[in-house]
């Protein structure tokens, strides 16, 4: 069998429907590749910089060349009014962020969580980017329905990425971040109450719970809450219970005094 039949690797690792199957391999090169199987075959993916390795007009991507030029523009002009992304600018510039999406998938499934939040704010830039300066309203809105998607998914990953090192008080601010800015993507397009029933807030707030679960108890919190709860249900005994605990707690142990 030619050495170029794809067989030689999809034989010995078989698509399964419904499944994304990825791994990492050390290329020809001796840098880490990222693959992926699909139906037809292999997808393989640089773990660094543009998923496909190239360097459009001798930038990272087509995203930082854009980004320069419009820099060049402003430098030039005092500002941007004026400058816009044509049609095919927009179609290539959606091809690469479509690339970034595989990666990001793949890395989401390793759980590379930081790589994920690297990829999904790129492609977040490129919808602000065409939302701003595409000719045509078609490609102005043409990514728009996958921002809260890709919203969930950088925010559910930088919570993810601060879960692994124990900081479950800023993975529960990312999270609330992401409900956020969720939220404020369909109050903008006229949709105030809809948030509330989209998956991608679902995820975020399943999350939410599993955080709230780990989180270290904050024993004077506590103890705050079921103080006031008591006082207004007129349970003075055990309000006042509650307040010796607080105030202990506050101070600290106290050394015992022996007579």
């Amino acid at each position: 069998m030619s050495a170029k039949d794809l067989r030689l690797v999809t034989e010995d690792w078989p698509y399964e429907p419904g499944q994304v199957s990825v791994r990492r391999v050390r290329g020809a090169d001796n840098r880490l590749k990222i693959q992926m199987r699909v139906d037809l075959g292999v997808l393989q993916m640089e773990v660094q910089g543009r998923p496909d390795g190239t360097r459009p007009h001798g930038y990272d991507s087509l995203l930082e060349y854009q980004k320069d030029r419009i820099a060049a523009y402003r430098r030039g002009n005092g500002n941007d009014l004026g400058f816009v992304l044509d049609p095919a600018e927009c179609r290539e510039i959606r091809d690469e962020a479509l690339q970034y999406y595989q990666r990001y998938l793949a890395n989401f499934v390793l759980e590379d969580y930081p790589a994920v939040a690297n990829d999904t704010q790129r492609n977040l830039e490129v919808l602000d980017l065409c939302a701003t300066y595409a000719q045509d309203d078609d490609d102005r809105f043409a990514l728009e329905a996958y921002r809260p998607y890709i919203l969930m998914m950088h925010h559910q990953c930088l919570a993810r990425a601060a879960m692994n090192i124990g900081d479950y008080r800023s993975a529960r601010h990312h999270v609330e971040g992401g409900i956020r800015a969720i939220r404020a993507v369909f109050e903008k397009h006229g949709q105030p109450k809809a948030w509330r029933l989209s998956g991608e807030i679902q995820v975020l707030r399943a999350l939410r719970r599993e955080i709230h679960r780990r989180l270290p108890v904050d024993r004077a919190h506590q103890l705050r809450r079921l103080l006031r709860r008591a006082v207004r249900l007129e349970r003075y005994e055990e309000a006042a219970r509650l307040r010796d605990q607080l105030t202990a707690l506050r101070h600290g142990p106290q050394e015992s005094s022996s007579t």
